[in-house]
């Protein structure tokens, strides 16, 4: 069974997740553009993504990889710092990249593979 999940960015040609059997797939997710600090937006962005999952039942707690993608490559250690904080018991697979935004004040965004049994 696949079920796609409602926008969460306005956009309603993006799911803000699609649940595949016990997989769930985050689409991208941002947050905290109206400070340019890439930690408040880190956290914004993780907040986002807890919302996200909750609506699927599970926590970043499931989450087994993520997706960050970075404005400016300078910006990494703040922004890796921040996973400490939301993944107490050991950080999901990560893979890191810099790019452009759609949003210009926009410094990072994640998306991700959450598994989550049975739920």
């Amino acid at each position: 069974m696949i079920k796609k999940m409602p926008s969460h960015c306005g956009d309603e040609t993006c799911s803000s997740c699609v649940i595949v059997g016990d997989y769930i797939f985050l689409a991208h997710h941002g947050g905290g553009q109206e400070k340019e600090d890439i930690v408040h937006q880190m956290r914004k962005t993780f907040e986002s993504m807890e919302n996200t999952l909750a609506t699927a039942g599970a926590t970043l707690d499931e989450v087994v990889q993520i997706n960050l993608y970075l404005r400016d490559i300078s910006d990494f250690r703040l922004a890796a710092d921040v996973f400490k904080e939301y993944f107490k018991n050991g950080a999901p697979a990560r893979m890191t990249t810099t790019t452009d935004f759609v949003g210009k004040s926009c410094l990072c965004q994640m998306d991700g593979i959450a598994y989550k049994p049975n739920h």
